[in-house]
């Protein structure tokens, strides 16, 4: 190590992961798999190494037997549609063509085997795309606008910002090593489309005057995180301008790995260091290591879209356009991926762009050409035209794959959301996430409706249900959802929805959106319709 790892002086006080970081680096494992594991198999691996396949973008799915799922980082989640067609024939040849874009504008691969993953490395380097630190105790997918560069409500182009802390980071063994996941996103829309306040660390868009010239900059947020203690990020006194984002991330994640905790591995997170220390001490012990920062400047977040680019859009380029797709629940397949890319490069600039709420965006349609592109066949699935509910379903992986979760989202998901779609008329979007577990990957604490699996006992055994919790928002009075009591079965989520919406509905003001109409009814109103609904 190129630092000194001062938080070994008492090993008593790490847990049994932070001890096999100590043995070897999870940046190791890479070459182990390479060399030692792709020719001796699955049944070769250490219960240790199978720990650090993190580091390599890699976990066991779930039955555990052989298989593995894979995240590919696609830096503020633009691709090229080279990189896309890469990503496709990989999912072909050793994924049964499943692809996944996730809550962190990554691609996710499942179905793969230790075997092929030299091959897969390989491919995906040979188009600039890498899995390593996709996963891990490490920084993990820079996330960020992904209409960077296009977008007529962003402050500035951050694609290279972005570009450049995550070369830093990336393999960089001084950071390798962190207490637990480490999580960024860099945005210049005014619509908070990285929504910073559930990240470790986010820089949103702000404004300063400095020597008499207003200057384009950021303010920057440290301790964000949901999982099953939500942790909303804290603002620090600073102006960040953008020559110096990597130098006050690099700061941030020095204290992180310095000072964050590493005995419990629930209690690990930078949020935790955020809450116990405070954002001033924070600023302090930031400022230490980098040298003065100019106070915080004029924030110029105006509100949250939930980062939904549904429809056609003017880029801020004359003459072109974006095209948002809705991908339900963020599952597609190679041939709609490869077709993707093709569309992309016949009608577009070779960009696709993937979303945080698990969509694709098309970008660099010029306008005679629009109407053409809508014509394509693809679009008919992964439509710009989507309906309310399906077109704003978020989901995790669950049980189908993942070890963690107790339930299955996806299909469940897409059955509520076409079920709310046939049953409920209503003009506004209403937001509703599901997830399989308390980590939360399905980002469920932001949502207007959000759902977590759980096992309830019945006289035929034991059946999935779901926690319902309701009034999640970020951006400006960002609050997470606060969950009410009774939980649901799961074959009973779409019809006891529909009736809390329709509850909504009927009672709202005009122009109220759903997250308003919770906040001025209250939360026990909510429960108090629960309750008449489950009794009934």
């Amino acid at each position: 190590m190129a630092y000194e790892a001062i938080w070994v002086a008492d090993p008593s006080k790490l847990s049994k992961v932070e001890l096999q970081k100590l043995e070897k680096d999870g940046l190791d494992v890479i070459r182990t798999i390479i060399e030692k594991y792709a020719h001796e198999g699955y049944n070769a691996i250490t219960e240790d190494d199978m720990n650090r396949f993190k580091w390599a973008g890699v976990y066991e799915q779930k039955p555990k037997d052989g298989y593995f799922m894979m995240r590919v980082r696609i830096n503020t989640g633009i691709m090229t549609s080279d990189q896309a067609r890469a990503m496709a024939s990989i999912a072909k040849d050793y994924g049964r063509g499943l692809v996944d874009v996730t809550t962190r504008q990554a691609i996710q691969f499942h179905w793969l085997r230790v075997e092929n993953l030299p091959d897969i490395f390989k491919r995906l380097e040979s188009v600039g795309l890498y899995s390593f630190e996709a996963c891990g105790d490490c920084p993990r997918t820079v996330v960020g606008n992904p209409l960077a560069g296009i977008d007529k409500d962003e402050l500035m182009d951050t694609t290279q910002l972005v570009n450049e802390v995550n070369d830093f980071f990336l393999m960089n063994r001084d950071f390798s090593n962190l207490p637990r996941k480490y999580k960024m996103s860099i945005s210049s829309n005014i619509y908070n489309s990285g929504h910073a306040e559930i990240q470790c660390l986010a820089f949103t868009p702000a404004t300063k005057v400095i020597d008499g010239q207003e200057v384009v900059g950021f303010h920057a947020w440290v301790g964000g995180g949901l999982s099953a203690k939500p942790h909303l990020a804290k603002r620090l006194d600073l102006f960040v301008k953008p020559e110096d984002v990597l130098k006050v991330a690099t700061g941030v994640t020095t204290i992180y790995r310095d000072h964050g905790y590493r005995e419990k591995r629930h209690h690990a997170r930078l949020k935790f260091l955020v809450a116990d220390w405070g954002p001033e001490k924070f600023k302090e012990e930031l400022i230490k290591l980098i040298g003065d920062m100019p106070s915080l400047g004029e924030d110029k977040v105006v509100g949250w879209k939930a980062a939904y680019f549904d429809g056609v859009h003017p880029q801020k380029q004359e003459g072109l356009n974006y095209i948002g797709l809705s991908v339900p629940v963020g599952r597609l397949d190679d041939v709609e991926l490869t077709e993707l890319a093709r569309i992309a490069d016949e009608y577009g600039d070779k960009t696709i762009r993937t979303t945080v709420s698990q969509n694709i965006i098309l970008s660099g349609v010029p306008t005679e050409k629009v109407e053409a592109a809508l014509s394509e066949k693809i679009f008919e699935r992964l439509t710009p035209n989507p309906k309310h509910f399906l077109s704003r379903t978020v989901s995790c992986t669950g049980n189908e794959f993942c070890n963690l979760a107790v339930v299955e989202t996806k299909k469940r998901a897409v059955l509520v959301a076409e079920y709310l779609d046939a049953h409920v008329e209503l003009d506004e979007e209403v937001r509703i996430h599901f997830i399989g577990c308390p980590n939360a990957c399905g980002q469920k604490h932001i949502a207007d409706i959000g759902l977590q699996g759980a096992l309830v006992k019945t006289p035929e055994g034991m059946v999935d249900a779901f926690d319902i919790a309701v009034g999640g928002i970020l951006g400006p009075g960002a609050q997470f959802n606060q969950v009410l009591k009774g939980r649901v079965k799961g074959d009973n989520v779409g019809p006891v929805l529909a009736q809390l919406i329709l509850y909504y509905k009927e009672n709202r003001s005009d122009g109220e959106t759903f997250h308003q109409f919770v906040t001025r009814v209250g939360i026990p109103a909510f429960q108090d319709k629960l309750t008449s609904i489950l009794a009934s």
